[in-house]
């Protein structure tokens, strides 16, 4: 009697602003044939196709949640791309993948097309232009680890077993760069498969 062993493709939630990006739909497609050809299932949070019509704002907001939750604990880990995006730090939606996925024990990898540290980014936005309800002032501190990104997000991401890939991309493309993606992806297959 022959027994055949089938082996379940790891599956990887795709943690990312991406979901913001003109055509999203293209930029989640990418990243699933990417996963694909590394032997891993890419779960991108627009997969799920919900009945958003006809809703109340409010009840969308906690229909994606609860699906993108649901998602997550379907998965075996996360990739989070963490360039920074609407100021110095990652999207406040990926911080809370990364943490959601880290609260479930999964590993968690990410990857940003930031390569200045997180002090050198925010003294730089501290300089700048200033929205008169930012709670930031001169007096308040800056965290300074040498890190690329809030130090609970990145400690986490090096208790997964991995590290923060830093990469800097062409001019013009800090979002859709895909280089410290494909790093991270082989990192998760050595990670989960081996």
């Amino acid at each position: 009697m022959v027994v055949l062993v089938v082996m379940k493709r790891p599956r990887i939630y795709l943690a990312g602003p991406e979901v913001f990006l003109p055509d999203p739909i293209e930029a989640g497609r990418i990243k699933v044939a990417l996963c694909a050809e590394h032997g891993l299932d890419g779960v991108y949070p627009l997969d799920a196709s919900l009945p958003l019509a006809g809703l109340a704002k409010p009840t969308q907001a906690a229909l994606i949640s609860r699906s993108n939750e649901d998602l997550m604990r379907s998965c075996d880990a996360a990739i989070a791309n963490l360039t920074p995006f609407r100021g110095v730090s990652a999207d406040a939606g990926t911080a809370f993948e990364v943490g959601f996925m880290r609260a479930l024990g999964r590993p968690v990898l990410g990857y940003t097309n930031a390569t200045a540290t997180y002090l050198e980014r925010s003294q730089t936005y501290r300089n700048g232009a200033r929205l008169p309800f930012d709670g930031d002032a001169k007096d308040i501190a800056i965290e300074d680890f040498d890190l690329a990104e809030n130090l609970m997000i990145e400690i986490a991401i090096q208790a997964s077993g991995s590290r923060l890939v830093r990469h800097t991309p062409a001019p013009a493309q800090e979002m859709t760069d895909l280089e410290g993606f494909r790093v991270c992806l082989a990192e998760a297959r050595r990670l989960l498969v081996g």
